[in-house]
């Protein structure tokens, strides 16, 4: 019976002709019912109908006043624009939260999703607004090469939002005495690494690279977690002895501690498009603002030197 049925998000995207995030999107609302099987979110057949026949009753309902028949559209076809930002950093919800402010017609919605996959979804064309930190072992630059190679044949802007350093989260004290990329490949050092697509992981990759090291030298290597948070409370619980991440986390994660070893450039991209004009006049107008540096000053790690400069314009 088709009430024992279950879709998978993917699914329900295809069946209702929408992306992958607006259906997490009417998920976070709670107009679409949906658990957890594993990792994976799944819905039932029932209450997707249930949503489809609310939004038949939603867009066209009889007026009260006149006896006609008034046209209520949802919020894609009302002048209201989605604006889909990825990345992690807290930054991010700030500028989601003064993007809204600046503007009733924009609308942020936020996919927490690593550099890579961010720029592979702008190239998709599923996200406006992308964040970065992806390092270039063979040049030491950030962000630009791997965006000129995903974001090939497009126009866009690449701009800073800050930088913050990147290093190893170790036990209080630093137990193992860990200094520098090498010492990840000491015998019985235990790791926890980050996803493949994830800033983090590709900063170990490349550092691994240029120093020579042989990753299966590492014990938990394959061991991933999503978020800095994540892999410092692994070492802070003693799960893990070593992980790598952004200064951040560790000020908030108690019993962890921080060795910096690389500053790195966190930008935002957007393509350079004439529907985009607005909205890139407005992400610079708040990253130029004295209330969006206050704000990011506030929080301990960040460098702002450069917050606002455009670093590429193609």
């Amino acid at each position: 019976m088709k009430d024992n049925i279950s879709y998978t998000t993917e699914e329900i995207a295809k069946l209702l002709k929408i992306s992958k995030l607006t259906v997490y999107d009417l998920i976070k609302k709670g107009k679409l019912p949906a658990y957890k099987v594993g990792k994976q979110m799944r819905i039932d057949h029932a209450d997707l109908e249930a949503y489809k026949q609310a939004s038949k009753d939603f867009v066209a309902k009889p007026a009260h006043d006149t006896g006609k028949r008034e046209l209520h559209v949802a919020s894609q076809n009302s002048g209201v624009r989605q604006v889909v930002i990825t990345g992690q950093d807290l930054s991010l919800d700030i500028l989601a939260s003064h993007l809204e402010k600046r503007s009733p017609f924009l609308r942020p919605l936020r996919s927490y999703v690593g550099s890579l996959d961010s720029l592979i979804s702008m190239y998709q064309g599923k996200s406006d607004i992308v964040s970065t930190h992806l390092l270039d072992g063979d040049t030491g630059e950030y962000n630009v090469p791997y965006i000129r190679k995903l974001l090939v044949g497009s126009s866009y802007l690449v701009v800073n939002l800050m930088s913050r350093w990147a290093g190893l989260y170790v036990a209080p004290g630093n137990p193992h005495q860990l200094q520098g990329w090498p010492d990840l490949t000491k015998p019985g050092l235990r790791f926890v690494n980050r996803e493949k697509g994830a800033g983090a992981r590709v900063l170990v990759d490349e550092q691994l690279r240029i120093h020579g090291l042989d990753r299966r030298l590492i014990q938990g290597y394959e061991y991933e977690e999503t978020s800095h948070f994540a892999v410092a409370a692994k070492v802070a619980s003693g799960e893990a002895d070593v992980g790598v991440g952004s200064m951040k986390a560790a000020s908030v994660v108690a019993g962890v501690e921080f060795i910096p070893l690389i500053k790195e450039r966190y930008d935002l991209v957007l393509l350079d498009l004439p529907e985009n004009t607005v909205l890139i006049q407005a992400v610079l107008d708040i990253l130029r603002s004295d209330t969006f540096r206050h704000e990011l000053n506030m929080i301990s790690g960040y460098d702002l030197s450069e917050t606002g400069k455009i670093m590429l314009r193609m």
